[in-house]
């Protein structure tokens, strides 16, 4: 598979597992749906691999959105702008991003997102029942350096310029468009690390609604693949989903826990992915064509 640019360091992306993820994408694809981007792994792994024709982003976090609108339409903008925010940290880092930080709840800035999102600690973007910006500064490191930024930024602008939708927005209304030709990856907050006691993300989920949009795909024979919940050692986040959904749920081995490794401890994470009926009859399709054509060449 080969190697996806990447500009957002996000935390929670699926970077590591992408190949994996993709692996279940062996048909044709119209569109591919990731209506809770972050840092568009998936997309972006997709894009670079062909695995559909066109592309659906999008995010509820407007200025997320519109950072994606930079990345892929206004590179060099992007680099511009970021590498002001950069090159003005190195004076005083801690209180500069204090500064970055007051100003982009003020302006929603997306050049200035990026750079939170750079600088923060563990790339954990965390928001506060304001909805304003309120994590602090990694103080061991400084960030994507500019100059990865611009190389990085420009192949995903070659990538996906003309050939993809950007919206910011809930997802309901995101992939009330999506077909049974299209695929939809969801990867949302999950469920024990966005409730009401711990609103970590700028707009939480509400399962129900998760659950319901889940329905309706099936009903229209759109297919579709979730990331959702998943253990870390003996931790589980979240109860699985309803079993009328019909869904497969496989397990991703995501590797040691991050914050496991800050506590001297050796926890590996498990990530749950949710398989729909519609994407595993495509997949069986594929699997079996797939066959018949590597028959046919042997007869031949």
């Amino acid at each position: 598979m080969k190697r996806a640019p990447h500009v957002i360091p996000y935390q929670g992306s699926k970077r590591k597992l992408a190949e994996d993820i993709l692996s279940f994408m062996d048909f044709p694809i119209d569109t591919l749906y990731e209506p809770f981007v972050g840092s568009g792994a998936i997309t972006l792994a997709a894009a670079i691999n062909k695995k559909a024709k066109k592309y659906v982003v999008a995010d509820k976090l407007e200025p997320l959105a519109a950072l994606w609108e930079l990345m892929v339409n206004e590179p060099a903008r992007l680099h511009e702008e970021y590498s002001t925010l950069w090159n003005e940290q190195l004076e005083d880092p801690a209180t500069y991003f204090k500064k970055v930080r007051e100003d982009f709840n003020k302006t929603k800035s997306p050049s200035a997102l990026l750079y939170l999102i750079a600088r923060c600690v563990k790339n954990a973007v965390r928001f506060n029942n304001s909805g304003e910006f309120n994590q602090g500064p990694d103080n061991r490191r400084l960030g994507l350096k500019p100059e990865k930024l611009k190389k990085e930024a420009a192949l995903i602008s070659q990538l996906l310029k003309g050939n993809i939708t950007i919206i910011g927005g809930d997802f309901r209304q995101v992939i009330s468009s999506a077909t049974p030709n299209d695929l939809i990856y969801m990867d949302p907050p999950w469920q024990g690390t966005s409730g009401k006691k711990d609103s970590r993300y700028a707009h939480l989920l509400n399962i129900d609604e998760l659950i319901e949009s889940l329905q309706n795909l099936n009903k229209s024979n759109v297919p579709f693949i979730l990331s959702f919940d998943g253990t870390c050692g003996d931790k589980s986040y979240g109860e699985e989903l309803p079993a009328y959904l019909n869904l497969e749920r496989v397990g991703l081995h995501a590797g040691r826990s991050t914050q496991a490794t800050l506590l001297g401890r050796n926890d590996i994470t498990i990530e749950s992915l949710y398989l729909s009926p519609a994407l595993l009859a495509k997949t069986k399709r594929a699997a079996s064509a797939n066959s018949a054509a590597q028959i046919e060449l042997l007869v031949a």
